[in-house]
C-alpha cells in the first residue's frame, strides 16, 4: 500500500524531516524516506545538532579528522561537521531538487542564534554559510524577528534561499512575506533572475498551544468562571492561527504584485508548519498534521510524528476548512484576555533563547570533545574547592552562560565591567592570536641578536615582568645572549649588571609603553652614556608617538618596535613587549604562539563557561575573593617559580581598586594547615616532569584541611604562554565578578607623583626634605607616617604594636627598597614566615621600586587590610645618573618615602624602618621582628 505520508505529499503538501544525524545519513535513512514516503526536505537547528553530536561517538572520527588538519575552535569544529551533514543531506535530496526544477528538495541550516538581533551580522553569516556550503538546494534559516525581516529582503535580493524561522504571529509572517517580495523585486531591478530563488515561512505551531493551554489550566485551577469557554479553546488556538495565516497567503498570491513576480518565474514563499510534535498527551499525536493539510505548504515533522502519521494519520484537506470557526476561536481568545499578541511576541524571544541554550550545550560538548582529542597540548587544571565555594562557582558559571560572558568579552562589551571604556583596552585578545607582532621583523631581530653575548632590558612592570618570566623559565637559546632584566633604581643591582656584561657585545632593550616612565628613562641615560652613546646597541619597544620613540629616532636606535595602545602593560606579554625580548634570547616567537594557541582557542568566545578554562578560573578567583578568600597564594615547582612575579602584577594592578581586589601572595614558603586562616585560595603550578614531593605533601595536607586548591600542570616549559593567556582571561573575568574595571590603575600614579616631587626638590636644593625618626637604636631608625608614637617608644615596641594590629583576614607587607638578590629575598621570606605563623595572616613582600608598578596598586587601592613595613637604607656605594644631581640611591629613597606617604594618605597602616649603615642589616631586623612577635 502507498504510505500515508506519500499520499500526503500527493495531496499537495510537502513533507520535510525535522531531524539530521550522521549515522542516519550514512545508513541511507534520508534516501529511504524520500523514496518510500515522498520526503522532499530537511530542517536542522542547534537543538537537532546538539542531540546528534552531543550523544555517542558517531562524530568522533570527523572531529579527529578536522583537528588533524590543524587545531580549531569549538565553533569551527562544530561547523565543519554540521556542514558535512548538510552537504550529505543536500546530495541525497539533489535528485528531488532537479526533478522538481528547484521547487523543493532543500536542506536548511540556521545562522547562529547569538546574532539574532543583529541584522548586519545575520546577513554576513548567512552569506558566508551560503557560499561555504555551496550547494543550490540549501536554505539558510533566519529568525523572523524585527532584525530578521530586513535580512530576509537583502538575502533574497542577493540570491540566497531563506527559511524564515520562529514565526508565531500572522503580522510577523506578513512582514517576512513582504520582505521576500521586496527582495525579488530588488533582484529584478538589477536585472538578476528570480526563477530559482526559494523561500519558506516557518510557523511554529505547538508552542502556541503549549503556552496558551498552560494559562488556561492555571485559570481553571483557580476556579475561573469562564471554565467552559476556556476548556473549549485547549489545543485549538495554534491551528486557528495557522488557518488564518494560510488564508492571508491565498489572498496574497492572487494579488497583482505577486502575479507580476510569478510572471517572471518567482516561486511562492510557502508556509511551513514547524514544531508539529504534540506536547500534551491528551491530544492525538498527529493533531498538527491532520488539521493543517493544504496545497503549497510544508509540514516538517520529527521522526516520531512522521511515524505516527504513517501509522494512523487522517488525510483530508483541512487547512482551508472552517475559517469562520478559526476566526471565532481567535475572537474568544481575545474576549477571554489570553493575549495572543503577547504570547506570540514572547515565544519569539523564548525560541531564540532556547536555540541559544542548545547552541551553548552543543558548543560545550564539541569543546569537550576537542579538549579530549588534542590531549596534553593544553595545560591541565583541576580544582578542589570547599562545598560552599564550589556551589558559588557553579552558579556563577551558569549565570555567565545565560548572560553570554564569553562572547561579550571577545566582542569587547564594556557593560561586562563598569561600562567606562573597558572596550578600549582589549588588544591583548588579538595579541594572543599572533596579531600584534611582525613575525618577519622578529626573525630578523633574532638573527641580529646572535652577535651579542648579553642583553639588558630596561623597563618596569609589564614591560619587564613578562620578559623576565620567559628568560628565567626558558633560558636563552644556544649562541644567543643572556637576558638581564633591570627594573629598579637600586645602585647595587645596576652596578652588578654593568659589571657582568661586555658593553661592546650587549644589546640594550629600552621598554616602556608610555615612554615617560621614570626608571627606564634614567636607566637608558645611564647605559647610553656608559656604552659611549652607541645607538646601534639599543632597541626601543614603545607605543607609537611616545617620548621614547622620539628619543630612539633621535639617538638612532637600531630598531623601534611599536606596541598597541589598546593593550595595558600588564596584559602585554604576548605582544611586542614580551616577544621582542624573547626573540633577542633566541626563542622562536611563532613557536611560542603555537604553544599558546590551544589555550587561546579553549578560552574563545565560542566556548561556554563550563568548558572554558579561562572563565572557569576567573569564576573561581572572583567568587573566592567575594567570599573573603582574597589572598591568592601562588605555589610553584622550582622551574615555574618565576611566573609568580608576573601574576602578582596582573592580579594586583587589575583588581585592587575601589576598596576591592585580590592580594597575590608569591614566594611565601608553604606552612602547615594551622598557619592559615580562611582567606586563602592556593594555586599550584608544576611541570609534569618537575614533581616536588615535599610541596605536594603540604598541598595535600592543606586540601585535607579544607583549603581550596587549584592545580595547573604544564607538559612543557614553552607552554607557559598558555598560562599568560589563561590568566589574562581569568583576571578580566574576576574583575567583572568583583565589579571593577580590570584595565585601569588609578592608584599607581600617586606614588610616582610623590617620588617625582621629592626628586625634583632634590634637583633644586641638593638634598631631600629632612625627617625625624620616632624611635631608633644602633640598627634602625623608625619613621611613623601616622601619629602612633609614644614617649617611651623603642624600635621593638613600635614593631610589636605594628604587627599586633594584624587581624584575621589582614595581611603583612614587607616593602624593601634594597638590592633584589637571593640573600635579601631569603631574609624577607624568614620574616614573612615568622609573622604568618604568629598571627595566622598572609604575607607579601616586594622589592622597591619594582613592586610600585605591580602590587603597589592593590596595597593602596584594594582592601584596607594590609599592615606595611617599608624598609630603606642608604646605598653604599651610590651611583650617579648622567645629567642629574640626584643619584640612583637618592631616587630610590625618594620613591620609598613617596610610597610610604601615599600609603598613609590612603589610611593604610604603615611604618618605615631605615637600616643604619653601622647596624646589622636584615639579620638584625629578623631578630627584632622575632622579639616583637
Amino acid at each position: 500500500m502507498t504510505s500515508l505520508l506519500r499520499q500526503l505529499h500527493a495531496s499537495g503538501q510537502a513533507i520535510w524531516l525535522d531531524f539530521l544525524d550522521r549515522q542516519f545519513l550514512a545508513e541511507g535513512g534520508l534516501r529511504k524516506l524520500a523514496l518510500h514516503d515522498g520526503v522532499t526536505g530537511v530542517t536542522s537547528n542547534p537543538s537537532i545538532f546538539e542531540k546528534a553530536m552531543g550523544h555517542g561517538d558517531a562524530y568522533d572520527p570527523g572531529f579527529r579528522a578536522a583537528l588533524a588538519q590543524g587545531d580549531i575552535g569549538a565553533q569551527d569544529l562544530y561547523e565543519s561537521q554540521a556542514i558535512e551533514d548538510i552537504r550529505a543531506a543536500a546530495a541525497d535530496l539533489r535528485p528531488v531538487y532537479e526533478r522538481l526544477n528547484g521547487r523543493d528538495g532543500y536542506v536548511s541550516m540556521e545562522v547562529s542564534p547569538y546574532i539574532s538581533n543583529d541584522t548586519g551580522a545575520t546577513i554576513a553569516e548567512a552569506q558566508r554559510l551560503w557560499h561555504r556550503i555551496g550547494v543550490p538546494n540549501l536554505m539558510i534559516k533566519v529568525p523572523g524577528n524585527s532584525a530578521g525581516v530586513p535580512a530576509v529582503r537583502q538575502l533574497t535580493a542577493d540570491g540566497v534561499n531563506v527559511n524564515i524561522t520562529l514565526l508565531f504571529a500572522i503580522e510577523a509572517y506578513q512582514a517576512v512575506a513582504e520582505a521576500y517580495m521586496a527582495g525579488l523585486e530588488a533582484r529584478l531591478a538589477k536585472g538578476d533572475p528570480i526563477d530559482r530563488i526559494a523561500s519558506v515561512a516557518s510557523f511554529f505551531v505547538s508552542r502556541i498551544d503549549a503556552r496558551i493551554d498552560k494559562t488556561i489550566d492555571a485559570r481553571l485551577a483557580a476556579g475561573d468562571r469562564e471554565a467552559e469557554a476556556l476548556t473549549a479553546l485547549r489545543g485549538k488556538v495554534a491551528i486557528a492561527n495557522a488557518k488564518l495565516a494560510y488564508a492571508w497567503y491565498q489572498e496574497m498570491i492572487e494579488s497583482k504584485r505577486w502575479r507580476n513576480l510569478a510572471a517572471q518565474g518567482a516561486m511562492p514563499q510557502r508556509l511551513l508548519w514547524a514544531s508539529t510534535g504534540v506536547k500534551d498527551p491528551r491530544f492525538p499525536d498527529t493533531l498538527y498534521v491532520d488539521t493543517l493539510i493544504g496545497p503549497d505548504t510544508i509540514n516538517t515533522m520529527p521522526p516520531q510524528t512522521m511515524a505516527a502519521f504513517r501509522d494512523h494519520g487522517t488525510l483530508a484537506q483541512t487547512l482551508a476548512a472552517d475559517l469562520i470557526g478559526a476566526q471565532n476561536v481567535l475572537a474568544e481568545v481575545d474576549r477571554l484576555g489570553l493575549d495572543l499578541a503577547e504570547v506570540t511576541a514572547s515565544l519569539v524571544s523564548d525560541g531564540v533563547n532556547q536555540f541559544a541554550q542548545a547552541t551553548d550545550a552543543l558548543l560545550g560538548t564539541v569543546a569537550a570533545k576537542r579538549a579530549e582529542i588534542v590531549g596534553d597540548t593544553i595545560n591541565t587544571m583541576t580544582a578542589t574547592l570547599p562545598e560552599a565555594l564550589r556551589q558559588k562557582v557553579e552558579v556563577r558559571l551558569e549565570m555567565m552562560r545565560k548572560e553570554a560572558w564569553p562572547r561579550r568579552l571577545w566582542e569587547g562589551d564594556p557593560s561586562l565591567w563598569t561600562g567606562k571604556g573597558e572596550d578600549h583596552w582589549l588588544g591583548w585578545l588579538a595579541a594572543g592570536q599572533e596579531r600584534q607582532v611582525d613575525p618577519d621583523a622578529l626573525v630578523r631581530l633574532r638573527e641580529h641578536a646572535q652577535t651579542n653575548t648579553n642583553a639588558v632590558l630596561l623597563g618596569m612592570g609589564g614591560s619587564s615582568l613578562g620578559p623576565e618570566v620567559l628568560a628565567r623559565i626558558l633560558g636563552n637559546a644556544p649562541s644567543h645572549p643572556r637576558l638581564h632584566v633591570l627594573d629598579t633604581t637600586d645602585p647595587a643591582q645596576i652596578t652588578e649588571v654593568a659589571r657582568s656584561i661586555d658593553l661592546e657585545k650587549t644589546l640594550f632593550i629600552v621598554s616602556s609603553k608610555s615612554g615617560s616612565t621614570m626608571e627606564p628613562a634614567l636607566l637608558r641615560s645611564y647605559f647610553f652614556a656608559l656604552s659611549g652613546r652607541q645607538g646601534d646597541q639599543f632597541i626601543a619597544v614603545t607605543d607609537p608617538g611616545s617620548d621614547l620613540e622620539k628619543i630612539a629616532m633621535n639617538d638612532r636606535f637600531a630598531q623601534i618596535f611599536s606596541g598597541d595602545p589598546t593593550i595595558g602593560g600588564r596584559y602585554s606579554v604576548l605582544s611586542v613587549f614580551g616577544m621582542v625580548p624573547a626573540a633577542v634570547i633566541g626563542r622562536d616567537v611563532m613557536a611560542l604562539y603555537a604553544a599558546a594557541s590551544p589555550m587561546v582557542l579553549s578560552c574563545g568566545g565560542d566556548v561556554p563557561p563550563q568548558e572554558n578554562p579561562g572563565l572557569w578560573l576567573g569564576a573561581i578567583i572572583g567568587e573566592a575573593a567575594t567570599a573573603g578568600r582574597d589572598k591568592l597564594t601562588i605555589v610553584a615547582s622550582a622551574r615555574l617559580e618565576p611566573l609568580g612575579a608576573w601574576l602578582e602584577q596582573l592580579l594586583a594592578e587589575s583588581t585592587g581598586k575601589n576598596g576591592h581586589g585580590i592580594v597575590p601572595v608569591d614566594l611565601e614558603p608553604l606552612g602547615d594547615p594551622a598557619s592559615y586562616g580562611d582567606d586563602r585560595l592556593f594555586v599550584h603550578f608544576a611541570l609534569t616532569s618537575d614533581v616536588d614531593a615535599e610541596q605536594e605533601a603540604k598541598l595535600n595536607m592543606l586540601e585535607a584541611a579544607g583549603q581550596p586548591i587549584v592545580r595547573i600542570s604544564l607538559a612543557q616549559p614553552e607552554r607557559i604562554t598558555q598560562e599568560f593567556f589563561r590568566w589574562e582571561i581569568a583576571t578580566a573575568i574576576a574583575g567583572a565578578i568583583i565589579g571593577i574595571n580590570p584595565f585601569d590603575q588609578p592608584d599607581v600614579e600617586a606614588a610616582k607623583v610623590a617620588a617625582r616631587q621629592l626628586v625634583a626638590a632634590y634637583e633644586t636644593a641638593g638634598t631631600l626634605e629632612p625627617e625625624t625618626p620616632v624611635a631608633e637604636d644602633e640598627n634602625f631608625a623608625i619613621f611613623a607616617l601616622q601619629d602612633e608614637s609614644a614617649p617611651d617608644d623603642t624600635v621593638i615596641a613600635m614593631l610589636r604594636r605594628h604587627f599586633a594590629a594584624l587581624e584575621p583576614g589582614n595581611y603583612a607587607g614587607f616593602l624593601a627598597y634594597l638590592e633584589r638578590n637571593a640573600s635579601d629575598a631569603a631574609a624577607l621570606a624568614m620574616m614573612r614566615v615568622a609573622v604568618r605563623d604568629a598571627r595566622r595572616v598572609a604575607t607579601v613582600a616586594g622589592f622597591g621600586p619594582r613592586f610600585l608598578h605591580s602590587t603597589g596598586q592593590a596595597y593602596k587601592g584594594g582592601p584596607n587590610s594590609g599592615v606595611f613595613l617599608v624598609i630603606t637604607r642608604d646605598p653604599d656605594p651610590d651611583l650617579a645618573i648622567p645629567g642629574h644631581k640626584a643619584s640612583f640611591g637618592t631616587v630610590q629613597l625618594a620613591q620609598a618615602r613617596g610610597d610610604a606617604a601615599v600609603l598613609a594618605q590612603r589610611g593604610r597602616r604603615v611604618l618605615r624602618l631605615h637600616l643604619k649603615k653601622s647596624g646589622g642589616g636584615l639579620e638584625a631586623l629578623q631578630a627584632a621582628i622575632a622579639a616583637a612577635l
